[in-house]
């Protein structure tokens, strides 16, 4: 389970340096691809594998299903950790993200999200202020908070 939130910086060569805690949950190679709400989601493996079966039960007939599997498999690549921990971001991928300089690295479940720093704040701002109403919404899977 990936929980918390990390600062990094993206170096002039376009590596970002992975959380320990992060690394030991997802291994040496994982997956990086396009996320919603203009972050990068990370998976490990195993889950990467779900996703995709899940992915591969929708009906292809339908056209926003074909269209979400292109968004979100079009942008996706394989990473492999350095021997200082980090990840080469492509920079297709740190452009749709907006990923400069300063990050988050934050951990979500089953999941990491990497964000640029000032779509994260800003993000967090307006989460923040809705999150009762949120929780009100989705009371009915009874999360026992």
């Amino acid at each position: 389970m990936f929980i918390g939130e990390y600062q990094h910086s993206i170096d002039s060569k376009g590596r970002l340096f992975i959380p320990a805690r992060f690394r030991e949950g997802l291994g040496d190679t994982f997956i990086l691809t396009k996320g919603l709400d203009g972050c990068l989601f990370v998976y490990p493996p195993k889950e990467w594998t779900a996703i995709e079966q899940k992915m591969r039960s929708l009906p292809f007939t339908k056209a926003d299903t074909r269209a979400f599997m292109r968004f979100f498999f079009s942008g996706a690549t394989e990473c492999d950790v350095d021997k200082q921990g980090r990840i080469l971001i492509p920079s297709s991928l740190r452009e749709y993200a907006g990923l400069e300089k300063e990050t988050m690295i934050i951990g979500i479940s089953s999941r990491v999200e990497i964000w640029s720093r000032q779509r994260w704040e800003e993000y967090s701002r307006t989460a923040s202020a809705s999150a009762e109403q949120i929780a009100e919404k989705i009371e009915e899977f009874d999360l026992g908070i």
